[in-house]
């Protein structure tokens, strides 16, 4: 009764601050300036703004243990039976991959601090009712091979935000969670990016337990050192592939094992550093895609998780790994154009604020089998630098054209160049 009590009461309160006019997701983005490509000096208030506004019906169903009561499912003709049994895992993992950064920062201005407490409650009893076999949202983390991904968002969420989403968990509820990502075992990656989720869900074992499977982690960082094509990208497998998951999952996520193997002395920092730099390329390449009106070339699959295409841009500015010749204020420009192209146009969200299949609106025909609307989620990935202090240069400097801003006006810009 305590813990439903306290709930209602998180929930009133964020109900209570979007009454009030502050940011959060009842107000939503301006839809009139969805195209509009130029920052404002208010893009922190409105990234924020943003990603409250998708990440609000996931926290809300999910503190109250309503995730797979009140969630829709829209899928491919056909799909959305099998991907009931997935899409609630998808949508809490994928959130609380994105969100975490900005719950973790120690320094949150002071305007954003109740909604980030309310937050951090929220997402912690959204946790809670879904890794204990007894909650009526207990999410599946076993049954098919689609839960070994969206765990790994969940441990890739726990990485980001050690202290709100992990130390201040209850005891049994942590160790719910524990037996909740272990159980994901009986998954068979497929031999693909996929290795790096079984990788990273044992990255947060290692880190919270102090025991995880190397070999598993080992495995994936092997592969995919053999599978690097250059000029700072991979193949998805063997193959490469014209997509973004570079950016949805292999760079952000083959860093962060590797970083946390590096700090439990169980890999060597050099290795870490050539990932680094091939990195820093990939993000320079990513902040040339960005067009002139925040649109960015729309090739290959899941273009359904709309602005988390740039997760790796996002995460460089997070960690202070862009390049050198990469201001952080240009690259929120860009960025924030990005954020207005995806997630500001009409039919973006359902009448009750969940996401919609699309890329620039409501798009059923772009999502493939295996998209449904907990997939979507992945797009608050875009938003990690909430994770850095007001103060940070990325939010503190004046806003500059990004590259592709720079030249389609005329400006002069330096030649670009493989690693």
């Amino acid at each position: 009764m305590q813990r439903r009590r306290f709930v209602s009461q998180s929930v009133a309160g964020l109900s209570a601050l979007a009454a009030a006019g502050a940011p959060a997701w009842a107000a939503g983005p301006d839809a009139a300036q969805a195209g509009a490509p130029a920052a404002r000096p208010d893009d922190r208030a409105y990234w924020l703004q943003t990603l409250l506004k998708v990440a609000g019906p996931v926290l809300q169903a999910g503190a109250q243990g309503q995730l797979r009561a009140t969630m829709p499912v829209e899928a491919a003709p056909g799909q959305a039976e099998g991907r009931r049994q997935v899409s609630h895992l998808e949508a809490l993992g994928r959130t609380l991959a994105g969100l975490a950064p900005w719950l973790e920062l120690a320094a949150a201005p002071g305007p954003e601090q109740a909604q980030q407490q309310r937050c951090a409650a929220l997402a912690r009893q959204a946790i809670a009712h879904g890794v204990d076999p007894a909650s009526p949202d207990f999410l599946n983390f076993t049954r098919g091979g689609q839960p070994v991904v969206d765990a790994a968002f969940l441990a890739h969420a726990l990485l980001r935000a050690p202290t709100q989403l992990w130390a201040q968990l209850p005891p049994a509820t942590q160790q719910q969670l524990v037996a909740a990502l272990q159980s994901t075992r009986v998954i068979k990656p497929v031999y693909s990016n996929w290795l790096l989720f079984s990788a990273i869900i044992e990255a947060a074992l290692l880190k919270f337990t102090g025991a995880g499977d190397e070999m598993r982690m080992d495995y994936a960082i092997k592969q995919h050192q053999l599978w690097y094509k250059g000029d700072g990208t991979y193949g998805d497998g063997a193959d490469f592939h014209w997509d973004y998951y570079n950016s949805y999952v292999i760079q952000p996520m083959l860093l962060d094992v590797v970083a946390t193997l590096v700090g439990a002395q169980k890999e060597r920092p050099e290795l870490l550093e050539t990932l680094r730099a091939r990195a820093r390329r990939y993000a320079a390449v990513q902040e040339r895609l960005v067009g002139p009106d925040g649109s960015f070339p729309a090739f290959g699959r899941s273009l359904a998780y709309r602005c988390g295409a740039f997760q790796h841009l996002a995460q460089a500015a997070l960690q202070h790994q862009l390049p050198a010749e990469l201001p952080p204020s240009q690259v929120r420009s860009a960025l924030t154009a990005v954020i207005r192209r995806t997630l500001g146009p009409q039919g973006t969200f359902d009448a009750r604020g969940w996401l919609q299949i699309g890329l620039c609106g409501h798009q059923p025909n772009i999502g493939e089998t295996y998209i449904s609307t907990g997939s979507l989620y992945l797009c608050t990935t875009v938003f990690l630098p909430l994770g850095l202090p007001a103060a940070d240069p990325f939010w503190a400097s004046p806003a500059q054209d990004w590259t592709a801003r720079q030249i389609w006006s005329g400006q002069d810009v330096k030649t670009d160049h493989a690693l």
